[in-house]
C-alpha cells in the first residue's frame, strides 16, 4: 500500500537531487558573537542534499593544521558517538544509532532518504567500549566492551564512585572501581527521561560534585506536534547524584548536546542545535554560556527574540525572556561535540579554547560542517571566527559522498584530541609534532 506521506517523499527526492551543485558557502557574517541574520525564508519541505557514505581508503585521515599528527586511535567500532576519558586514562566510547525513522515527519522521511542512500540504517550497538593505552604510545593495547545492554547511550560521567550512562529514556548508574576493564553490575535508574525524535542525552557534573546536569533536545522542529510532548525538553535538567531534586537549570534550547565548563569564568557551556525550515542560511547553531534559569527561545524564537512566524499560537510574553546566545557556528552545521582544551600538549594559542565537532548539514544546498572547528577564547569569552581544525570528511571532486562526520570530542590525559566519527566508525586522535 502506497504511503501517505508518498507525494511528500516524493517531493523531497526531486529536493534532493536539484538542490546538488547548487547554493552558496555560509557567509562570514553567519558566525562568531554578533551574527548578521538573513530574513528568514520559510520551507514545507527543507532544502535536502543528503550524502551516501564512502569507506575511508586504506591510510587515509583528515586534515590537521601544520604542526599537528592525525592517527587512527581505535577502527572497526560501530557508530561511535561520544567520547568520556576517565581519571586514569582509559578512553570510553558511546556506541549508538537513531531509531529507525517514522514516515510521519519531514524528519522521518529525511532519515528513511538517508538509510535509502547508505544502504541501511545502522543498527545501534547500544554498548560502551573501552580503550586503554597502558605504554603511552598513542595506540590502545586493550580493547573491551565495557558496558552494554544499554538503550542509545551517549553520555558518560564518572562520579563518587559511581559510573553514569544517559540512555535516550532515562539515567542510570552503576558501581565502578578504578581499572576495571567491564562492568558486570546491574545498573539503578535513577531518572526517566521522555523519548523521541532528538535522542541523545548527555550528562556533566558540576565542578564540586553536587549536581549533574542532562541534556534532553525537543520532541519536534518547532512544538509542531503540540507543546504537550515538550515537557521536560529543550532543557538542561539539574538533579542530585541519587537523581532527586529535578529542576530545569535552563531552557528554550532546541537540541543541547556537548557541555564543558570554562576554564576562567566557570560557566557551564553547551552546543545546541538550531531548528530547520527557515532558508540556507538560518538558523545558526551554537555555543553559548548557561545562565541559570534562562530561556533561550525555543520555539517561538531564534537568536534572541528574532519571532518564528510558524509557530502557533505565538506567545509574546516568553519571546520578551528570550537571551541571544553567545556565539554563532553556522546554519545547519549540526554542531554536537564540544570540549575547552584544558590542557598544555597543543601549542599556546589553543589552550582555553573550544573544540566542536560538526556532524554536518542535510538541509542546505552546499554542505557545510562536516568538521572539528576551533573557536579560540581570550579572558573566558570567544575571539575571533571559528577555525578549521580537522577536515576533509567529504570526499569532494564533485561527488557527494562523506568518509565521515565527527561527533564527539574530548581531550586524552596526554593532551591530544580524540573525535568520535560515526560513519567512518573510526576514533580519531590528534596530537601535536614533538
Amino acid at each position: 500500500m502506497r504511503h501517505p506521506l508518498s507525494p511528500m517523499l516524493a517531493a523531497a527526492a526531486a529536493l534532493t537531487l536539484t538542490a546538488c551543485g547548487q547554493g552558496h558557502p555560509p557567509p562570514k557574517s553567519n558566525f562568531g558573537s554578533n551574527p548578521t541574520l538573513p530574513a528568514p525564508a520559510p520551507q514545507t519541505i527543507p532544502t535536502m542534499r543528503v550524502n551516501s557514505v564512502a569507506p575511508w581508503p586504506a591510510g587515509a585521515a583528515p586534515k590537521a593544521p601544520a604542526g599537528f599528527i592525525v592517527t587512527r586511535f581505535a577502527e572497526n567500532l560501530k557508530h561511535p558517538r561520544w567520547i568520556y576519558v576517565l581519571p586514569n586514562g582509559d578512553v570510553l566510547v558511546a556506541e549508538a544509532a537513531p531509531p529507525p525513522p517514522k514516515m510521519n515527519s519531514i524528519e522521518g522521511i529525511v532519515e528513511h532518504w538517508l538509510d535509502k542512500k547508505n544502504g541501511s540504517a545502522p543498527q545501534s550497538a547500544n554498548e560502551i567500549t573501552l580503550l586503554r593505552d597502558t605504554n603511552g604510545d598513542g595506540k590502545p593495547d586493550v580493547r573491551t566492551v565495557f558496558l552494554k545492554g544499554l538503550n542509545q547511550n551517549f553520555g558518560m560521567l564518572l562520579l563518587n564512585g559511581w559510573f553514569y550512562v544517559a540512555n535516550t529514556d532515562g539515567v542510570v548508574r552503576y558501581p565502578y572501581k578504578d581499572g576495571e576493564t567491564q562492568i558486570a553490575e546491574k545498573g539503578q535508574k535513577i531518572l526517566d527521561l521522555p523519548v523521541g525524535h532528538h535522542w541523545t542525552r548527555n550528562l556533566i557534573a558540576s565542578e564540586d560534585g553536587k549536581k549533574i546536569y542532562v541534556t534532553v533536545g525537543s520532541g519536534s522542529n518547532i512544538a509542531d506536534k503540540g507543546m504537550a510532548i515538550e515537557k521536560r525538553r529543550a532543557d538542561i535538567l539539574q538533579i542530585n547524584p541519587d537523581g532527586s531534586g529535578e529542576t530545569i537549570y535552563a531552557s528554550g534550547l532546541r537540541n543541547p548536546n556537548g557541555m564543558g565548563w570554562n576554564p576562567v569564568t566557570h560557566k557551564l557551556w553547551v552546543a545546541v542545535n538550531e531548528r530547520d525550515q527557515l532558508g540556507d542560511d538560518l538558523v545558526p547553531d551554537y555555543i553559548t554560556s548557561v545562565t541559570p534559569g534562562a530561556f533561550y527561545g525555543w520555539p517561538w524564537s531564534y537568536w534572541g527574540k528574532h519571532v518564528d512566524a510558524r509557530v502557533q499560537p505565538q506567545n509574546p510574553a516568553m519571546v520578551a525572556k528570550a537571551i541571544a546566545p553567545d556565539y554563532a557556528m553556522g546554519a545547519h552545521t549540526a554542531s554536537l561535540g564540544f570540549t575547552f582544551y584544558t590542557a598544555s600538549a597543543f601549542p599556546a594559542h589553543y589552550r582555553g579554547g573550544a573544540f566542536v565537532g560538526e556532524h554536518g548539514s542535510w538541509n542546505r544546498a552546499q554542505m557545510t560542517g562536516y568538521k572539528v572547528a576551533f573557536v579560540p577564547f581570550a579572558d573566558g569569552k570567544p575571539a575571533g571566527l571559528p577555525e578549521d581544525f580537522l577536515t576533509g570528511f567529504l570526499k569532494g571532486g564533485g561527488s557527494d559522498a562523506a568518509y565521515g562526520r565527527p561527533v564527539g570530542v574530548a581531550v586524552a590525559r596526554d593532551g591530544a584530541l580524540l573525535v568520535a566519527d560515526d560513519v567512518g566508525n573510526i576514533v580519531w586522535r590528534v596530537a601535536a609534532k614533538p
